[in-house]
């Protein structure tokens, strides 16, 4: 009897009940600093970033980078540059590169090393924006438009592409200068400044004059510029897997700079490869009156495209790796996201039987 009246007493404890919810409202809030602790790291993760990715400033600050990647470097090589159009364009005066410095500076001086500066800055700044603002913008799409797997298999097709669309557009705004620095480079005593030769080439041939030169244009710059993010892209994958001893998220940002610069150096190397014999049809169908692309390259013939392309694979392969370390540093700068190279989705893993 003395249990049953004990148990009876402590069931009927007015206190009892009020205990046993206290007890119940307490159990959830031993849980609660785990998601608070969650919460607090994503919004630190999330504050490390400046914007959110694919969003209008993170796109505005890409074509920022690239107007600095672009503008700076390519001005930075003007008198390479003006040597490798004069080899393209007369190359019974200029027999080599150290041949055409020379001569450059015996009948110009040192400041005739730095002739088209001008056009070559602003033109190849207007490049920049729409090539790197405009390959982040179709990379983005075309990956949303095929799908998280597709984007992943798919992968070097889709920089191909993304890489192509910005380059159509970044073509037309660098024709313009395009064409006012080769004739400023390559006719002697035509114009010596911007101011001189935009209004001269305008009043000779019109508008024309400024766009004849934007499909051997393409014709360089789209295989060019397909060549730069795609081989880019991939060696930076390459690298991380095979050569650096530790994932990308553990090396600090000035390493991750210097796989940037390599990268972007073996790019170079192909690009200028891939792109020369065009480079060379729109050195020499800019300086000629007249002349069609079909015309020059006739002209030219098999062995005369490709005159110049010493010079022009150190040129672009220190340009390209220049580019690229000069946009992946703003990108860090601004604290702009950086994803890391890509991965195999979970959900494709399993559809080939890598994960159980």
């Amino acid at each position: 009897m003395y249990p049953t009246t004990l148990t009876q007493l402590t069931r009927a404890n007015p206190f009892s009940a009020p205990l046993f919810s206290l007890q119940k409202a307490e159990e959830p809030e031993e849980h609660t600093p785990v998601p608070t602790r969650r919460l607090a790291a994503a919004a630190a993760a999330e504050s490390r970033d400046s914007c959110e990715f694919g969003s209008t400033k993170y796109y505005a600050l890409c074509g920022f980078g690239g107007i600095l990647s672009c503008g700076i470097t390519h001005t930075a090589v003007v008198p390479l540059d003006l040597v490798k159009c004069r080899l393209q364009v007369d190359p019974a005066k200029y027999k080599s590169i150290f041949n055409g410095f020379s001569i450059t500076v015996r009948e110009d001086g040192v400041r005739g090393l730095a002739k088209g500066w001008a056009p070559t800055f602003i033109g190849y700044s207007m490049q920049g924006l729409c090539k790197f603002g405009f390959y982040e913008v179709f990379k983005v799409m075309y990956g949303d438009l095929l799908g998280e797997e597709n984007a992943y298999m798919w992968r070097t097709s889709l920089y191909l592409a993304a890489s192509a669309s910005a380059e159509f557009f970044a073509d037309m705004a660098l024709a313009p200068m395009e064409a006012c620095k080769v004739r400023i480079q390559t006719q002697p005593g035509y114009a010596n400044t911007l101011r001189e030769c935009a209004p001269k080439m305008y009043a000779e041939e019109g508008l024309w004059a400024f766009y004849k030169g934007v499909v051997p244009l393409w014709m360089r710059q789209i295989p060019y510029t397909m060549m730069k993010f795609a081989c880019f892209e991939r060696t930076v994958e390459l690298l991380y897997k095979y050569v650096v001893p530790k994932p990308r998220s553990e090396c600090s940002k000035p390493e991750q700079l210097v796989v940037t610069f390599i990268a972007g150096y073996i790019a170079g190397v192909f690009c200028a490869i891939v792109s020369h014999p065009a480079d060379s049809v729109v050195s020499v169908l800019n300086k000629e009156k007249g002349s069609t692309a079909t015309q020059v390259l006739k002209k030219l013939g098999p062995k005369g495209v490709w005159k110049g392309l010493v010079a022009r694979i150190i040129m672009i392969g220190t340009l390209t790796a220049l580019q690229w370390f000069i946009y992946d540093s703003v990108k860090v700068y601004f604290r702009l996201p950086r994803p890391p190279p890509p991965e195999m989705p979970e959900s494709l893993k399993k559809k080939l039987g890598l994960t159980e």
